[in-house]
Protein backbone atom coordinates (compact mmCIF):
# COMPACT_ATOMS: atom_id res chain seq x y z
CA UNK A 1 0.00 0.00 0.00
CA UNK A 2 1.34 3.63 -0.62
CA UNK A 3 1.87 6.00 2.31
CA UNK A 4 -1.72 7.58 1.74
CA UNK A 5 -3.40 4.91 1.50
CA UNK A 6 -2.16 3.88 4.72
CA UNK A 7 -2.65 6.99 6.33
CA UNK A 8 -6.21 7.11 5.05
CA UNK A 9 -6.67 3.44 5.97
CA UNK A 10 -5.34 4.69 9.93
CA UNK A 11 -7.39 7.99 10.07
CA UNK A 12 -10.64 6.08 9.37
CA UNK A 13 -10.10 3.76 11.88
CA UNK A 14 -9.41 6.30 14.28
CA UNK A 15 -12.16 8.22 13.28
CA UNK A 16 -14.17 5.11 13.84
CA UNK A 17 -12.68 4.47 17.29
CA UNK A 18 -13.48 7.91 18.60
CA UNK A 19 -17.43 7.55 17.43
CA UNK A 20 -17.52 4.45 19.27
CA UNK A 21 -16.33 6.49 22.33
CA UNK A 22 -19.06 9.32 21.38
CA UNK A 23 -21.86 6.36 21.25
CA UNK A 24 -21.11 5.22 24.90
CA UNK A 25 -20.75 8.72 26.33
CA UNK A 26 -24.26 10.30 25.24
CA UNK A 27 -24.41 12.57 28.10
CA UNK A 28 -21.55 14.62 26.62
CA UNK A 29 -23.31 15.05 23.29
CA UNK A 30 -26.47 15.96 25.34
CA UNK A 31 -24.94 18.51 26.84
CA UNK A 32 -23.20 19.93 23.74
CA UNK A 33 -27.02 20.50 22.33
CA UNK A 34 -28.77 21.45 25.40
CA UNK A 35 -26.44 24.52 26.27
CA UNK A 36 -26.73 26.03 22.69
CA UNK A 37 -30.83 25.64 22.79
CA UNK A 38 -31.75 26.47 26.13
CA UNK A 39 -29.36 30.16 25.02
CA UNK A 40 -31.09 30.00 22.30
CA UNK A 41 -34.91 29.63 23.83
CA UNK A 42 -33.91 32.03 26.91
CA UNK A 43 -32.77 35.01 24.58
CA UNK A 44 -35.96 34.65 21.99
CA UNK A 45 -38.94 34.50 25.29
CA UNK A 46 -37.33 35.82 28.12
CA UNK A 47 -35.13 38.31 26.73
CA UNK A 48 -36.09 38.46 23.22
CA UNK A 49 -38.25 41.72 23.48
CA UNK A 50 -35.64 43.68 25.44
CA UNK A 51 -32.54 43.09 23.53
CA UNK A 52 -34.44 43.57 20.13
CA UNK A 53 -33.84 47.00 20.93
CA UNK A 54 -30.51 46.27 20.80
CA UNK A 55 -30.61 45.77 16.95
CA UNK A 56 -32.34 49.06 16.62
CA UNK A 57 -34.85 50.34 13.64
CA UNK A 58 -38.07 49.13 15.87
CA UNK A 59 -36.76 45.19 15.79
CA UNK A 60 -39.47 42.76 17.44
CA UNK A 61 -39.29 39.79 18.64
CA UNK A 62 -39.45 37.61 15.33
CA UNK A 63 -36.63 39.59 13.97
CA UNK A 64 -34.74 39.48 16.82
CA UNK A 65 -34.74 35.60 16.34
CA UNK A 66 -32.94 35.85 12.80
CA UNK A 67 -30.13 38.32 14.26
CA UNK A 68 -29.90 35.71 17.01
CA UNK A 69 -29.56 32.80 15.36
CA UNK A 70 -25.91 32.68 13.77
CA UNK A 71 -24.02 33.47 16.42
CA UNK A 72 -25.95 30.77 18.62
CA UNK A 73 -24.89 28.56 15.65
CA UNK A 74 -21.11 29.47 16.33
CA UNK A 75 -21.44 29.00 20.01
CA UNK A 76 -22.41 25.30 19.30
CA UNK A 77 -19.33 24.57 17.65
CA UNK A 78 -18.17 26.03 20.78
CA UNK A 79 -19.53 23.80 23.11
CA UNK A 80 -18.15 20.68 20.93
CA UNK A 81 -14.55 21.96 21.79
CA UNK A 82 -14.52 21.11 25.40
CA UNK A 83 -15.36 17.27 24.64
CA UNK A 84 -12.67 17.10 22.42
CA UNK A 85 -9.71 18.53 24.51
CA UNK A 86 -11.27 16.47 27.66
CA UNK A 87 -10.85 13.28 24.99
CA UNK A 88 -7.56 14.03 23.66
CA UNK A 89 -6.07 14.74 26.91
CA UNK A 90 -7.61 11.36 28.20
CA UNK A 91 -5.42 9.32 25.62
CA UNK A 92 -2.43 11.49 26.74
CA UNK A 93 -2.96 10.38 30.42
CA UNK A 94 -3.71 6.81 29.83
CA UNK A 95 -0.96 5.82 28.00
CA UNK A 96 -2.86 4.64 24.99
CA UNK A 97 -0.84 7.34 22.59
CA UNK A 98 2.25 6.10 24.38
CA UNK A 99 0.58 2.34 23.06
CA UNK A 100 0.17 3.59 18.98
CA UNK A 101 3.80 5.25 18.80
CA UNK A 102 4.67 1.72 19.24
CA UNK A 103 2.31 0.59 16.72
CA UNK A 104 2.95 0.26 13.22
CA UNK A 105 0.28 3.20 12.03
CA UNK A 106 0.47 6.42 10.49
CA UNK A 107 1.09 8.78 13.28
CA UNK A 108 -0.55 11.36 12.10
CA UNK A 109 -4.14 9.33 11.78
CA UNK A 110 -4.31 9.58 15.89
CA UNK A 111 -4.93 13.35 15.75
CA UNK A 112 -6.89 13.36 13.05
CA UNK A 113 -9.59 11.09 13.68
CA UNK A 114 -10.10 13.22 16.82
CA UNK A 115 -10.21 16.19 14.67
CA UNK A 116 -12.65 14.67 12.29
CA UNK A 117 -14.75 13.15 14.64
CA UNK A 118 -15.37 16.48 16.80
CA UNK A 119 -15.82 18.51 13.27
CA UNK A 120 -18.69 15.51 12.40
CA UNK A 121 -20.06 16.04 15.85
CA UNK A 122 -19.91 19.96 15.23
CA UNK A 123 -22.01 19.67 11.69
CA UNK A 124 -24.52 17.18 13.49
CA UNK A 125 -25.02 19.49 16.59
CA UNK A 126 -25.12 22.91 14.21
CA UNK A 127 -27.95 21.42 12.16
CA UNK A 128 -30.20 19.55 14.74
CA UNK A 129 -29.54 23.30 17.31
CA UNK A 130 -31.02 25.06 13.43
CA UNK A 131 -33.54 22.65 13.50
CA UNK A 132 -34.71 24.10 16.53
CA UNK A 133 -34.26 27.74 15.37
CA UNK A 134 -36.37 26.93 12.49
CA UNK A 135 -39.21 25.72 14.75
CA UNK A 136 -39.01 28.52 16.86
CA UNK A 137 -39.38 30.96 13.99
CA UNK A 138 -35.79 31.58 12.41
CA UNK A 139 -36.08 32.67 8.49
CA UNK A 140 -33.46 32.97 5.58
CA UNK A 141 -36.42 33.66 2.64
CA UNK A 142 -33.53 36.10 0.87
CA UNK A 143 -30.45 33.60 1.31
CA UNK A 144 -29.94 32.07 -2.61
CA UNK A 145 -28.52 28.36 -2.39
CA UNK A 146 -24.72 29.60 -2.80
CA UNK A 147 -24.91 31.57 0.17
CA UNK A 148 -26.46 28.45 2.10
CA UNK A 149 -23.76 26.76 0.46
CA UNK A 150 -21.28 28.94 1.84
CA UNK A 151 -22.50 29.48 5.34
CA UNK A 152 -22.44 25.52 5.68
CA UNK A 153 -18.80 25.76 4.68
CA UNK A 154 -18.00 28.36 7.13
CA UNK A 155 -19.58 26.92 9.43
CA UNK A 156 -17.20 23.48 8.80
CA UNK A 157 -14.42 25.86 8.66
CA UNK A 158 -14.84 27.04 11.47
CA UNK A 159 -15.52 23.70 13.64
CA UNK A 160 -11.84 22.78 11.93
CA UNK A 161 -10.08 26.04 12.99
CA UNK A 162 -11.71 25.66 16.88
CA UNK A 163 -11.24 21.82 17.13
CA UNK A 164 -7.08 21.98 16.11
CA UNK A 165 -6.78 24.30 19.00
CA UNK A 166 -8.46 22.32 21.15
CA UNK A 167 -6.44 19.09 20.14
CA UNK A 168 -3.48 21.34 21.53
CA UNK A 169 -5.06 21.99 24.23
CA UNK A 170 -5.81 18.43 25.31
CA UNK A 171 -2.28 17.62 24.99
CA UNK A 172 -0.77 20.53 27.06
CA UNK A 173 -3.55 19.53 30.16
CA UNK A 174 -2.02 17.58 32.76
CA UNK A 175 -5.63 15.82 33.06
CA UNK A 176 -8.82 15.99 31.31
CA UNK A 177 -10.47 17.96 34.51
CA UNK A 178 -7.81 20.35 33.76
CA UNK A 179 -8.26 19.80 29.47
CA UNK A 180 -11.73 20.85 30.15
CA UNK A 181 -11.55 24.00 32.31
CA UNK A 182 -8.44 24.69 29.86
CA UNK A 183 -11.00 25.03 27.18
CA UNK A 184 -13.34 27.26 28.63
CA UNK A 185 -11.89 30.46 26.55
CA UNK A 186 -12.83 28.98 23.72
CA UNK A 187 -16.88 28.92 24.87
CA UNK A 188 -17.03 32.02 26.53
CA UNK A 189 -15.08 33.98 23.74
CA UNK A 190 -18.65 34.04 21.71
CA UNK A 191 -19.93 36.08 24.62
CA UNK A 192 -17.91 38.95 23.59
CA UNK A 193 -18.65 39.29 20.10
CA UNK A 194 -21.60 40.33 18.15
CA UNK A 195 -23.94 37.19 18.75
CA UNK A 196 -26.53 39.32 20.80
CA UNK A 197 -26.88 42.81 20.18
CA UNK A 198 -24.03 44.64 17.55
CA UNK A 199 -21.04 46.24 18.18
CA UNK A 200 -22.01 49.81 18.25
CA UNK A 201 -24.90 49.12 20.98
CA UNK A 202 -21.89 47.70 23.31
CA UNK A 203 -20.40 50.47 25.45
CA UNK A 204 -17.58 52.86 23.81
CA UNK A 205 -14.95 51.01 26.32
CA UNK A 206 -15.82 47.28 25.14
CA UNK A 207 -16.36 47.44 21.34
CA UNK A 208 -12.66 47.08 20.48
CA UNK A 209 -12.66 43.96 22.52
CA UNK A 210 -15.83 42.75 20.66
CA UNK A 211 -14.56 43.32 16.87
CA UNK A 212 -11.01 42.41 17.20
CA UNK A 213 -11.78 38.68 17.46
CA UNK A 214 -12.36 35.83 15.18
CA UNK A 215 -15.75 35.17 16.07
CA UNK A 216 -17.70 38.69 15.12
CA UNK A 217 -16.19 38.54 11.79
CA UNK A 218 -17.26 35.38 11.28
CA UNK A 219 -20.93 35.96 12.93
CA UNK A 220 -21.54 38.89 10.50
CA UNK A 221 -20.74 36.83 7.60
CA UNK A 222 -22.84 34.07 8.76
CA UNK A 223 -25.64 36.47 9.68
CA UNK A 224 -24.79 38.15 6.35
CA UNK A 225 -25.30 34.56 3.86
CA UNK A 226 -28.36 33.37 5.97
CA UNK A 227 -29.88 36.90 5.68
CA UNK A 228 -29.43 37.53 2.56
CA UNK A 229 -27.70 40.51 3.34
CA UNK A 230 -23.83 42.39 2.70
CA UNK A 231 -21.03 40.72 4.20
CA UNK A 232 -18.42 43.65 3.39
CA UNK A 233 -14.85 42.71 4.19
CA UNK A 234 -15.95 40.46 6.83
CA UNK A 235 -15.63 37.63 4.53
CA UNK A 236 -12.02 37.57 4.24
CA UNK A 237 -11.51 38.23 7.79
CA UNK A 238 -13.41 35.33 9.12
CA UNK A 239 -11.80 32.87 6.63
CA UNK A 240 -8.16 34.53 7.63
CA UNK A 241 -8.99 34.51 11.06
CA UNK A 242 -9.77 30.18 10.62
CA UNK A 243 -6.93 29.54 8.41
CA UNK A 244 -4.57 31.36 11.05
CA UNK A 245 -6.51 29.76 13.77
CA UNK A 246 -6.14 26.25 12.23
CA UNK A 247 -2.97 26.61 10.82
CA UNK A 248 -1.22 27.43 14.50
CA UNK A 249 -3.42 24.38 15.94
CA UNK A 250 -2.58 21.96 13.64
CA UNK A 251 1.48 22.85 13.93
CA UNK A 252 1.18 23.61 17.64
CA UNK A 253 -0.23 19.92 18.00
CA UNK A 254 1.56 18.02 15.75
CA UNK A 255 4.57 19.18 17.71
CA UNK A 256 3.56 18.27 20.91
CA UNK A 257 2.38 14.71 19.73
CA UNK A 258 5.47 14.32 18.55
CA UNK A 259 7.46 14.89 22.15
CA UNK A 260 5.14 12.74 23.64
CA UNK A 261 5.99 9.73 25.37
CA UNK A 262 6.39 6.17 23.62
Amino acid sequence: MSALSLALRDSSTMLRRNLLHVRRYPSLTLNVLLTPVVLLLLFVYIFGDVMSAGIGGGADRSQYVDYLVPGILLMTIGGTLVGTAVSVSMDMTEGIIARFHTMAIHRGSVLVGHVVSSVLQSVASVVLVGAVAVAIGFRSTDATAVEWLAAFGLLSLVALALTWLAVGVGMISPNPEAAGNNAVPLIILPFLSSAFVPIEAMPGWFQPVAEYQPFTPAIETLRGLLLGTGIGANGWLSVAWCLALALFGYFWSASLFQRSPG
